[in-house]
């Protein structure tokens, strides 16, 4: 269930709210005049949401590789990789 809150009880009880959206782990929905207007989350929350969000997005990049046939063996991947690793002299192939 949303928790809905007022910029009211923003400016008078942000502790409270604070505190509801660490403990609940849920964002909590600032209304002005009756319409949602902001929403607030822990910041371990909102790290988590993002680290998700960046995932996701790499997911669906790697998908549209596969759909388009941008793919190359692992074997040849491998090879790329050592080659490189090869060239760079910090390295001991």
């Amino acid at each position: 269930m949303e928790t809905i809150r007022s910029s009211f009880d923003l400016r008078n009880k942000y502790p409270e709210i604070s505190s509801l959206t660490r403990e609940s782990k849920e964002p909590v929905f600032i209304t002005v005049n009756g319409r949602k207007d902001t929403v607030i989350m822990g910041h371990v929350q909102y790290g988590e949401m993002k680290a998700e969000l960046e995932l996701l997005k790499m997911l669906a990049e790697a998908q549209a590789d596969v759909d388009n046939e941008r793919t190359a063996s692992i074997e040849n991947t491998f090879l790329d990789i050592h080659k490189i690793l090869k060239e760079n002299k910090s390295y001991d192939v």
